[in-house]
């Protein structure tokens, strides 16, 4: 089966994806290291190869695209990114969509303490990207990031433990 997982900065994607796709022994795919593979490439470094994709708009589409490629190629993975599950509803591909929230100030306390920052700083980054990305994907694809009716299952890790989200979705895949 092909699971997406999506959510904003934060709210414990890569965490539980690694959880969840180690559970259930299948291949697991984060976004953000097929970007920085793509940076390698490039023979860019990643802050470099972010702000060329900002300003052209067929890099993203690249990540995109490879995204769609894996989940065609393989009926059992796990993708993780902002848009996967968007991607594989515009393309026709069978998945259980999975969105992870959590409330800003939890999110940004993530964050910070993984990127070692401030938690007010933290915050202030994630508004902006997510401002950013928004637009982006409104204006590149025609997609409301907010709109939350193609997911099968969404989850608040606010206040549970990666393990927990962990298990609400394996319990929701088995339903």
């Amino acid at each position: 089966m092909r699971i997406t997982i999506s959510g904003p900065p934060g709210s414990g994607k890569t965490t539980v994806c690694r959880i969840v796709a180690d559970e259930l022994g299948i291949e697991c795919v984060i976004s953000g290291d097929v970007f920085r593979q793509m940076a390698r490439d490039h023979e860019m470094s990643l802050a470099e190869f972010g702000l060329l994709a900002e300003q052209d708009p067929s890099y993203d589409r690249m990540l995109d695209d490879r995204m769609v490629e894996l989940a065609r190629e393989n009926e059992n993975i796990l993708l993780e990114g902002r848009l996967t599950a968007h991607m594989l509803t515009d393309d026709g591909l069978e998945a259980f969509r999975v969105l992870l929230d959590a409330d800003l100030d939890e999110r940004a306390r993530r964050v910070a303490e993984r990127e070692d920052l401030d938690p007010q700083e933290a915050k202030g980054r994630i508004t902006e990207r997510e401002r950013c990305e928004a637009a982006r994907y409104r204006e590149y694809y025609g997609i409301d990031i907010d709109d939350r009716s193609i997911y099968d299952l969404i989850v608040d890790t606010t206040s549970i433990t990666a393990e927990e989200v962990s298990d609400v979705i394996l319990e929701g895949l088995r339903e």
